[in-house]
């Protein structure tokens, strides 16, 4: 299977790394504004692939499969669409799109299409989230009562044009980081009734937010997120859980990182299974685990392989997200929550 990645930044070289290692996949081509950089970075990273600076050479190439979008979010229809239009598989990363027009636009072309289309909501694949999730659905510590996650970073930096702190093209943090959370919620609870939420707002957008998350048979549910801290600070990831009868707790930053205790027990390590990825070799971004990128992109490839959908980040389920953090936003915007209707948009 021959795959070519539409953006080389952070996220684009993440998935070169995960890429070289699947089996049976072959990088085949790279699109990005700056050649120069990427060609040096593959070399060093030991292998040859040919460098476009136009996405219509690789989708003209019959031998091409699929496409993989790592480019900033205001350009995902565009490159979607183009890219399903030629009969390629797509993964996109996230967020899907900033608007719930451009998300329904690729959705309802990969519909037609009939092939393969994906979004990298990585969370759902992520070694200790997958093993936290199996562990609710699997009633391990009885009803789960409540739940609170947390993402933090320093202001990234690493973004090509430093796109992310254009509120134009990244709608701030509490869209393209928050948004993680959000996801999760949505894939181990469904969807609330309601969001409520506040935060902090400066030039960056909202670049800290709060959620309560609002389920009327429960749980209580609530996430932070934001890059409001000083650029040199480090990512972290947490989140806690409590259940009739134990709790559970990951933090990206401890040793073991995920932990559970049930009745009276002491706290002890939750197994989860961690795919044979490493570290990346990339530098400039704010994760250095390959794992949930390793878990999500070989799902994509075994749904090409086998011509199914994927087991789960569908399109529409990416565009369920963005419907809910956009109801986020409007509820900081005016100091209200907002009910959200029955049905996704």
């Amino acid at each position: 299977m021959k795959v070519a990645i539409l953006g080389f930044g952070f996220m684009g070289k993440m998935h070169a790394q995960v890429f070289q290692a699947l089996p049976g996949v072959e990088l085949a081509a790279v699109v990005t504004g700056r050649p120069p950089r990427a060609r040096a970075w593959l070399k060093k990273a030991g292998t040859e692939v040919p460098v476009y600076d136009d996405h219509e050479t690789v989708l003209a190439d019959p031998t091409i499969d699929a496409v993989d979008v790592c480019l900033p979010t205001d350009l995902h229809e565009s490159r979607v669409v183009a890219a399903l239009r030629a009969g390629k598989h797509v993964f996109c990363e996230k967020p899907l799109a900033s608007t719930l027009k451009e998300c329904a636009a690729m959705v309802e072309e990969a519909e037609r299409a009939g092939t393969v289309f994906m979004v990298g909501h990585c969370l759902r694949f992520w070694p200790e989230y997958q093993a936290f999730a199996d562990f609710v659905w699997k009633g391990r510590a009885g009803r789960l009562l409540s739940l609170t996650l947390r993402r933090a970073v320093g202001r990234p930096a690493y973004s090509t044009g430093n796109w992310l702190l254009d509120t134009e093209r990244s709608l701030g943090s509490a869209f393209d980081l928050h948004i993680h959370d959000t996801d999760f919620v949505l894939h181990l609870l469904g969807r609330p009734a309601a969001v409520a939420s506040t935060g902090v707002k400066d030039e960056a957008g909202w670049s800290q937010i709060f959620t309560r998350y609002e389920y009327p048979d429960g749980p209580l549910v609530q996430a932070e997120g934001g890059w409001i801290f000083p650029p040199k600070w480090d990512f972290r990831m947490d989140f806690r859980a409590v259940f009739e009868n134990g709790a559970v707790a990951y933090d990206s930053a401890a040793s073991p990182t995920l932990t559970y205790a049930i009745g009276n027990g002491a706290p002890k390590p939750l197994a989860f299974r961690e795919p044979p990825a490493g570290e990346s070799r990339e530098t400039g971004g704010n994760v250095s685990s390959l794992g949930g990128y390793m878990n999500e992109l070989a799902a994509f490839v075994e749904a090409v392989r086998l011509g199914r959908p994927p087991p789960t980040a569908t399109g529409r389920e990416a565009m369920e997200s963005v419907e809910v953090v956009l109801a986020e936003i409007r509820s900081a915007e005016h100091e209200r929550p907002i009910r959200l209707p029955e049905q996704p948009r």
